[in-house]
């Protein structure tokens, strides 16, 4: 495929934003990486629909002799009947790495021999759509560009950003603690190079062009490996601009709209997903105008979720639903409660009150959690993420009855699910696990907790025990699932009203799809008593059904505690 003069101008445009002056150096090596590559790239799926889901995964997350782990996974997603009610499979970083769980990356067109190889990915493409991570902030000081770089090679000696030891970086946002320079030794004596997140994770300088062909050229290459959405991971932070604070700049929000531009040229059913773990207006501020990502994640649901059902009280979280917008066209959020991340906090700045902060940081610590903190600019420390499985956070401490955990649980994963948006669900709600103490013991990293790894003899074990609080939040799910994908008023450019609601406890909105005349009442108690709920005064309709409850219905129904219904209007 040939690159129209229109698609040639518009990526000399961003070019030449990016690198005034030297467009025209650079095009003409852009131009070539995507004519090689756009031959062999696959017609993907466009738009999305309600029978989206997707499974955030470690390529390792389930082993079994006598199979490569990414082979395991995918038989396990058959034979527990969840190739049905998942769309797609997240395998989060699975090229050879140094640390940080596959987050710092060694080499980006292999894939780690300790989990299989292309064919694997492939053949779990024949049965789902696929999201890989673009790593694309930093890669690893074990890989070959960052060991040439200490040797000196050119152009590797571009590749990343070094300064003078007492450069003033002060005014450089932190997601961290440790210092932003960390000292190496070169062919050229002690280098500071550049750090964001680790020693081992080496920021990569997009100042240099080549760098930017580099990545693109890797982007292009998951692509024709099938990927249908890509991951654009640590985004924000990606250009670096001293006496700025280096984060959301205009030239970071550039390479995006590059990024779409290519996609949208070569192959236009790929979806750009940008994770920026930021307040909601600095997070959706990576749709651009249309003209970024398609889908942001919506970071904030996840601590307000959890600290409306560890209180009974959704005021907050109901606040924060009535204030959203979501009628961009042609984009969407990725829902989700947990990750393979922590459960980060800095999205609630400006949303809930110190107090309220404070007692959920508590909660978690009370639950068995860690809290991870990073730097503020006056030299004071904050909490910035909540590091402890979604389940075992709503665990009752003082008990060991599982019962009320579970329905909590489900609770908080259905009222996920239903919001506008494509769901993301980890592997480790999707089972209900608690937290891996024994895991954080062994590596010392808090993170640790949410990333426990299965044999799947004992994954089976538990899950075959019918009682299980494992086994019911699998069986739950799977079924949420199943009837989500069937309600075209669950379609993520259907339309999302909030409504009034008494008492706190109490959630409800409104999904509608005008084209087929769906509309479905969601209705939430996130609290420890029963709630009368009259569908009829709140919605201007009586409820036909509640999907999850199939029975008669009234237009005055009673939930109980933790419960949520669908109500077909």
């Amino acid at each position: 495929m040939s690159i129209d003069s229109d698609c040639r101008q518009r990526l000399r445009a961003h070019l030449e934003l990016l690198y005034p002056g030297k467009a025209d150096d650079i095009l003409p090596d852009l131009v070539q990486h995507v004519e090689a590559a756009s031959a062999e790239i696959p017609q993907g799926r466009h738009g999305w629909d309600q029978t989206d889901a997707v499974l955030i995964t470690y390529g390792d997350q389930v082993s079994q002799p006598g199979q490569t782990t990414l082979a395991a996974l995918g038989q396990f997603l058959i034979d527990r009947e969840l190739a049905d009610v998942l769309s797609a499979v997240h395998i989060l970083p699975f090229f050879p790495y140094s640390s940080d769980d596959g987050f710092s990356v060694i080499d980006y067109r292999r894939v780690d021999p300790a989990l299989g190889d292309w064919p694997d990915v492939a053949r779990l493409g024949e049965r789902f759509d696929m999201m890989f991570d673009l790593v694309i902030n930093h890669c690893s000081q074990h890989s070959e560009w960052f060991q040439k770089y200490l040797e000196g090679v050119e152009p590797y000696t571009s590749y990343f950003i070094d300064l003078d030891a007492d450069t003033d970086v002060s005014q450089v946002t932190r997601p961290r603690s440790h210092p932003l320079l960390s000292a190496y030794d070169t062919s050229r004596g002690t280098r500071h190079v550049w750090t964001t997140f680790s020693a081992d994770q080496v920021d990569l300088n997009f100042g240099a062009p080549a760098v930017l062909l580099e990545m693109l050229d890797i982007l292009l290459f998951y692509i024709r490996h099938g990927a249908r959405i890509i991951r654009l991971d640590a985004i924000a932070y990606l250009w670096k601009r001293l006496g700025t604070t280096c984060i959301h700049l205009p030239e970071t929000h550039e390479v995006v709209k590059l990024m779409r531009t290519l996609c949208d040229a070569v192959a236009p059913g790929t979806i750009l997903l940008t994770e920026t773990n930021v307040p909601h207006e600095e997070n959706v501020s990576y749709y651009g105008d249309g003209d970024e990502a398609q889908m942001v994640y919506q970071f904030s649901l996840a601590p307000l979720l959890l600290e409306a059902l560890l209180t009974g009280d959704a005021t907050v979280l109901h606040g924060w639903l009535a204030s959203l917008e979501l009628d961009r066209p042609g984009t969407t959020v990725f829902n989700f409660t947990a990750s393979h991340d922590g459960i980060g906090v800095r999205p609630l700045e400006g949303i809930m009150p110190p107090d309220r902060f404070d007692s959920l940081v508590d909660a978690v610590r009370q639950r068995g959690g860690h809290v991870s903190m990073k730097r503020n600019t006056d030299g004071s420390e904050s909490p910035y993420e909540l590091n402890i499985t979604y389940f075992d956070a709503l665990a009752d401490p003082d008990t060991s009855d599982t019962d009320r955990q579970v329905r909590r649980f489900l609770a908080g994963q259905t009222l996920m699910v239903s919001l506008k948006g494509i769901p993301g669900i980890y592997f480790h709600s999707l089972v209900g696990t608690p937290n891996n103490h024994d895991g954080v013991a062994e590596t010392g990293r808090a993170r640790t907790i949410n990333r426990k790894k299965f044999d799947r003899a004992e994954l089976d074990t538990v899950l075959d025990q019918t009682d299980s609080p494992q086994a019911r939040v699998l069986d739950a799910y799977r079924r949420v699932l199943a009837i989500r994908r069937e309600q075209p008023a669950f379609h993520p450019d259907a339309s999302q009203h909030v409504l009034a609601t008494e008492p706190a406890a109490l959630v409800a909105f409104l999904r509608e799809n005008p084209d087929v005349g769906q509309r479905i009442l969601v209705a939430a108690n996130l609290g420890p008593e029963a709630v009368d709920l009259n569908a009829e005064s709140l919605a201007g309709s009586v409820p036909v059904r509640d999907l999850l409850a199939p029975g008669d219905t009234a237009p005055t129904i009673t939930l109980a505690p933790y419960q949520v219904a669908w109500l077909e209007l």
